[in-house]
């Protein structure tokens, strides 16, 4: 009883640190809502109140009648899960190859995908704007998923790489032993003891397609392929800016990225830190 009465101020601090940090994290997301459910009036001359007005919850179909909202998320969620997928299945059997197999030019090979990640993506926007033009890649959501794959493909190698060189090669060797092929043991053995690695590499990835604005902004013309994030930059106008209609938009946008981590997040810190710490 004693021990429990001495534990009782750590527990209390600790619970109410941890109540700070979900008020200080959550906060961005509340205010864009408080932002949404207010009126230009107020946002530019009277002052945006604190506490959400839900009664203007039936004026948010009027702000976004006039762009096709839900069309650019669904842009958007076919560049970042067409990302997600096909980086997955090029980073998987290349980490396999590079922690598996002895061939000539395996430290070049790794060297180059690094190096991959020191070059901005800015400065390759016109040679892939060439590229992309001459095989019809331009105004294409594939394109953003083949120019996004390359960027996050990489990333997702190492990560992967790092998992399976902890997993002992005598697991694979006894699958061998009862004729398991390669890929039986790579999709069968391999894949189940990676999977919060992989997951860990499915959440950097479908973010990096998620948020993509600077290949999309430049190869993508046609409005209506627009991902949301070129989409609600459109709003911004010369001379004014519908900040509760962007901020309405911006939450719509924000909630299936939410929804996503929220699935993948208990596998998100034991796939990033596998590896950090032996045993």
């Amino acid at each position: 009883m004693i021990r429990k009465i001495r534990k009782l101020p750590g527990r209390v601090a600790l619970f109410l640190g941890l109540g700070l940090f979900t008020v200080f994290a959550a906060f961005p997301v509340y205010w864009m809502i408080n932002t949404a459910l207010s009126t230009d009036t107020e946002l530019y001359k009277t002052g945006q109140g604190f506490w959400l007005k839900l009664s203007r919850l039936g004026d948010i179909p009027a702000k976004l009648a006039e762009v096709p909202i839900f069309s650019w998320i669904a842009n958007s969620g076919i560049v970042a899960f067409g990302t997600t997928f096909l980086s997955l299945v090029l980073a998987v059997m290349a980490a396999y190859a590079l922690s598996r197999f002895k061939f000539h030019g395996k430290g070049l090979a790794a060297f180059v995908l690094f190096a991959t990640q020191m070059l901005p993506e800015a400065l390759l926007v016109v040679p892939l704007f060439a590229l992309f033009a001459s095989f019809g890649l331009l105004n294409e959501l594939h394109g953003l998923v083949l120019a996004n794959t390359a960027f996050t493909m990489p990333v997702a190698i190492f990560i992967l790489k790092s998992a399976i060189d902890k997993i002992p090669y005598e697991i694979e060797e006894s699958a061998r032993i009862d004729g398991c092929p390669r890929s039986g043991q790579l999709t069968m053995i391999i894949l189940p003891l990676i999977v919060p690695s992989v997951a860990a590499a499915a959440v950097i990835n479908f973010f990096d397609g998620w948020n993509e604005f600077l290949f999309a902004n430049t190869f993508i013309s046609d409005a209506a392929k627009w991902p949301a994030s070129v989409g609600l930059a459109s709003f911004v106008g010369q001379y004014a800016t519908p900040l509760s209609s962007v901020m309405t938009a911006a939450f719509l946008f924000t909630i299936p990225a939410i929804v996503f981590f929220l699935i993948v997040q208990r596998q998100i810190v034991s796939g990033l830190t596998a590896g950090a710490v032996k045993g």
